[in-house]
């Protein structure tokens, strides 16, 4: 989804590290770099926005960059911005605050504060998703997120989990044509993101919009789902108690979160489209079909025979056979 605006391997050698600096002066904000190697200086960045946020994914080799009170004098567009580390050793400071940073970790500062990153990546680039967005769109108390920038947030577990799984999926791949409407959605989901994430860190979760709360528990009831997809005991009831939400909590959620879709639906729709994957999947063909199924949260072949050809108009044998096939005359 995101637009390739810089990439060192196509510039000479001695125009890479100025292309640099002037890319990322007007895709993020101006910053003072110190590049040890020049001549060994690898880089890219892809960017595009979504809605107010804008998502940007880079690499870099070994260097340090500063954000001077100077160049917050001269241009500051009052941004927070939350990074997600995706390779490679760095670190940041803000403030009185310097954090080591490793893959996984996730990290909030402010372009209107001075700050120093370093990235230590002798033999490769490194890597991270940053995302940008206006101090006024986290609607959270500005003083309670000024304690938390330049410091070492998980992107692990819950919401973080969420966040990062997001953020890596928006950056993945080549640009795709994706509708003003369909990015601007994207962005507000984002946003949502961030503040309930940031909002357990400030313990004030409680005091974040009610559709915000309520589209993020959307989301992590969408990835308890994906994680316990092949779970023969995954149910509606189940999901409603591994929330701790009353079974009509969770379908009025999905309701009016997921366009009407039921959360029987959506688990069945899941679990059938894993398994018809699995089933046009060469390195698979010696797999039998009812461990396919049974990968999928199918223990009873029958039940999954019926399933997949009310869904799919086939059976799973055959729908197999037809695959396999094609692949073969390639």
């Amino acid at each position: 989804m995101l637009e390739t605006l810089f990439d060192s391997r196509v510039l000479p050698v001695p125009d890479r590290v100025e292309a640099w600096r002037e890319i990322t002066a007007c895709a993020l904000i101006p910053n003072e770099f110190s590049i040890d190697r020049a001549a060994q200086f690898h880089a890219s960045l892809r960017a595009a926005d979504f809605g107010a946020a804008q998502v940007t994914a880079l690499t870099y080799a070994s260097m340090r960059s500063r954000r001077t009170p100077r160049l917050i004098r001269q241009s500051d567009p009052e941004m927070y911005a939350v990074g997600l580390i995706t390779s490679g050793e760095q670190a940041i400071a803000q403030g009185r605050t310097h954090t080591p940073l490793t893959v996984g970790d996730l990290v909030v500062y402010s372009t209107s504060h001075p700050y120093e990153a370093f990235v230590d990546a002798p033999r490769t680039t490194a890597g991270s998703v940053v995302v940008q967005l206006p101090r006024t769109d986290l609607r959270l108390p500005p003083d309670r997120v000024e304690r938390l920038l330049a410091s070492r947030l998980s992107g692990r577990e819950s919401t973080g989990r969420l966040l990062a799984g997001f953020l890596t999926e928006l950056s993945a791949g080549a640009r795709s044509s994706c509708p003003p409407a369909a990015r601007h959605r994207l962005g507000g989901v984002l946003t949502d993101l961030i503040t309930a994430y940031l909002a357990g860190y400030l313990d004030t979760a409680d005091r974040t919009p009610a559709d915000t709360r309520g589209h993020v528990l959307y989301l992590e009831i969408l990835d308890f789902i994906r994680r316990h997809l092949g779970a023969a005991d995954l149910s509606p009831a189940a999901v409603a108690a591994a929330h701790h939400i009353s079974l009509r909590t969770l379908h009025r959620l999905f309701h009016d979160q997921g366009q009407g879709e039921t959360v029987a639906s959506y688990i069945r729709h899941r679990r059938l489209s894993h398994a018809r994957r699995d089933l046009a999947d060469p390195s698979l063909a010696a797999r039998p079909v009812h461990a396919i199924a049974a990968r999928w949260g199918f223990p009873q072949a029958p039940d999954f025979t019926r399933a997949f050809r009310a869904e799919y108009g086939t059976t799973p044998t055959e729908y197999r056979r037809e695959r396999l096939h094609a692949s073969r005359q390639r």
